[in-house]
């Protein structure tokens, strides 16, 4: 398989996940502005899942972009990450609509720690892929880094979920915002 194989499928992978996600959401059955501020939760759980969607979407763009080559262990990892990128629609939906319950943020810590996780064994088997190529190595240390700083931060909200769930959800977006700027070491590989 090509890069752009790779690249391709999972982009198609993601625009579904999103397409799922977003049908998700229902519209309300009366013209009652209170019935759609009802909808509150459940826009703001997609709203919070779209951004993290979007942010493994460019860093997965940036990053096949980065590699010379894809082998077996690159594609089975990269399907890996996407198989815990489909739950997010799942997982989004019951945050929204139980109105940000305990069990469901728990949920969404567990399944956030997954999605870093692979994102993480997608970053290792590419370094062990390509184990002689320098410049790679570095485009991949920061990332590595912002990938273990964000795993520690979803197990901090997943314990913290037990009992402040709030607190959790503004951690989500913590770590969101770390990766919402793509790596400019990757910018600076692509413009030379």
């Amino acid at each position: 398989m090509t890069k752009a194989r790779l690249e391709t499928f999972s982009d198609g992978v993601v625009a579904i996940i999103i397409t799922i996600m977003v049908l998700e959401m229902k519209v309300p059955h009366s013209e009652d502005w209170g019935d759609l501020a009802k909808l509150t939760p459940v826009f703001f759980s997609y709203v919070l899942s779209f951004a993290m969607l979007g942010i493994y979407w460019v860093n997965h763009h940036h990053l096949v972009h980065a590699i010379p080559t894809v082998n077996a262990g690159i594609m089975w990892t990269n399907l890996h990450l996407l198989f815990w990128l489909s739950l997010i629609p799942f997982v989004t939906a019951w945050m929204g609509e139980s109105h940000f319950s305990q069990n469901s943020v728990i949920l969404y810590s567990v399944l956030a720690f997954a999605c870093g996780f692979a994102y993480y064994f997608l970053l290792f088997a590419i370094k062990q892929t390509h184990p002689h190529h320098a410049q790679l190595k570095k485009l991949l240390k920061h990332q590595t880094t912002k990938g273990i700083l964000s795993n520690v931060a979803y197990f901090i909200s997943f314990v913290l979920a037990f009992y402040q769930p709030i607190i959790s959800m503004a951690i989500f977006v913590l770590v969101a915002l770390l990766w919402f700027i793509p790596d400019k070491n990757i910018e600076a590989a692509f413009s030379k």
